[in-house]
């Protein structure tokens, strides 16, 4: 688990650069925003709302690649900078209001704002260093240290506490946090269900709560 470094998210200001030369879109949840193969010809700024980055494995299952896309965060940047068609798909975990920004203005951008091209490149390196550990986490680690490892990061982006533990504002299915850790719907089932009956974590409904994070913290060592 990537440690002692925020994800990098951009200033008001600088999201209000993108609206001068973006259009704004949204999406409900579930909805696939771009596919693999697509063109890498947009830009997307995240105004409020979570997408999932995935892949499409052999047998068709979805495997989420990298973290997470929230508010403030840009998504679409490796393949459009690269200049290469797009490698992975997105879709909205819950509704999504975006900006789309032509990559040939987002360019131009980055030209006049040398500020906002060093925070790309920081967000670049932080997904670089991400990716980095998701890959050790996934090699070194088993299913339930994984799905410990994930909920504790998705906690800390979008976990509210609560009097009576930390509240992950996000609705998730068992086969979303399957497609996280590389494991199978029903063994994220199992292991759900040892936490609760630990008293580690509760679900309401497609919402969890980390009753004791100290407690699932501990399953990584």
């Amino acid at each position: 688990m990537l440690t002692g470094l925020e994800i990098p998210r951009l200033e008001e200001f600088e999201k209000e650069m993108l609206r001068q030369i973006g259009r704004k879109y949204s999406y409900g949840r579930g909805e696939v925003i771009f596919s693999a193969g697509d063109p890498a010809d947009i830009i997307y700024l995240l105004e409020s709302g979570t997408a999932r980055i995935y892949r499409l494995a052999g047998d068709r299952r979805q495997v989420t690649v990298g973290s997470l896309r929230g508010a403030g965060e840009l998504m679409g940047l490796a393949e459009a900078l690269a200049g290469v068609k797009r490698t992975c798909h997105a879709c909205s975990l819950e509704p999504l209001n975006l900006i789309l920004v032509k990559y040939e203005d987002f360019q131009n951008l980055l030209l006049k704002a040398p500020l906002l091209s060093i925070k790309v490149a920081r967000m670049l390196a932080y997904r670089m260093r991400d990716a980095e550990s998701s890959i050790r986490d996934m090699v070194a680690l088993m299913a339930p240290e994984r799905l410990a490892c994930t909920l504790l990061k998705i906690s800390r982006s979008h976990g509210v506490m609560t009097g009576d533990g930390l509240k992950i504002n996000l609705r998730l299915t068992h086969g979303d946090l399957a497609s996280m850790i590389g494991a199978s719907r029903q063994t994220v089932t199992s292991m759900i269900t040892v936490l609760k009956q630990e008293n580690i974590i509760v679900q309401e409904g497609r919402e969890y709560k980390i009753k004791d994070p100290v407690k699932l913290k501990r399953r990584l060592n």
